[in-house]
């Protein structure tokens, strides 16, 4: 009899954010079992290691939040109107995924060496490709400013939109969309009163 999908979630949900908290290192089998309520032995007929349930944290992590992009991506929008998908896009996933989001800023550097999650620099890789294609397409297009470092840039808005992670509480008093807006409006708009 195999473990139900529906158990292997709510597990790696727990163990999600215990990794989140502690740092992968610093977390033992037995605390994420403890968290789950259940023996160290008997998370074992679930998953083969930790590894393994960091693996799928983050492999689904990335599967969706290249399902949501690669859909803005492919729907041929103009500059701005992408960087606004992109932006709302990463702030759906850090609400449906906040300790995978979590968990990938703090570790993917240092676990993207390791051949098991070789995956993590690849998803950078693309991630950055996407966000500096479409800055650049927009300089272009004269839907951005001419003298716009897009690499820097690019590197504001990423860190500025996935730091959220660290903070955000789904459910909390504002929608993803809500956040979004706002981070939209302070990036493209500015803070300061337009005369």
């Amino acid at each position: 009899m195999s473990p139900s999908p529906a158990r292997r979630a709510e597990l790696l949900a727990v163990a999600a954010d215990v990794f989140a908290e502690q740092g992968y290192s610093a977390t033992t089998v037995r605390q994420i079992a403890d968290a789950a309520g259940m023996l160290a032995g008997s998370l074992y007929y679930h998953f083969d290691s930790k590894e393994s349930m960091l693996d799928e944290i983050l492999s689904g992590f990335l599967d969706e939040l290249w399902a949501g992009y690669d859909a803005v991506l492919e729907a041929d929008l103009a500059p701005r109107a992408t960087i606004e998908a992109l932006v709302t896009e990463s702030f759906r996933e850090i609400d449906r995924h906040r300790a995978a989001v979590a968990i990938y800023q703090k570790e993917s550097r240092q676990l993207s060496a390791q051949p098991r999650f070789a995956y993590l620099a690849a998803a950078q890789e693309k991630f950055e490709k996407a966000w500096l294609g479409t800055l650049e397409r927009g300089v272009v297009a004269h839907a951005f400013r001419a003298d716009l470092d897009a690499r820097l840039t690019y590197r504001f808005v990423r860190d500025t939109v996935w730091v959220a992670a660290s903070w955000y509480r789904p459910g909390g008093q504002h929608s993803p969309e809500e956040i979004a807006r706002q981070y939209l409006s302070m990036v493209l708009d500015g803070i300061a009163v337009q005369t």
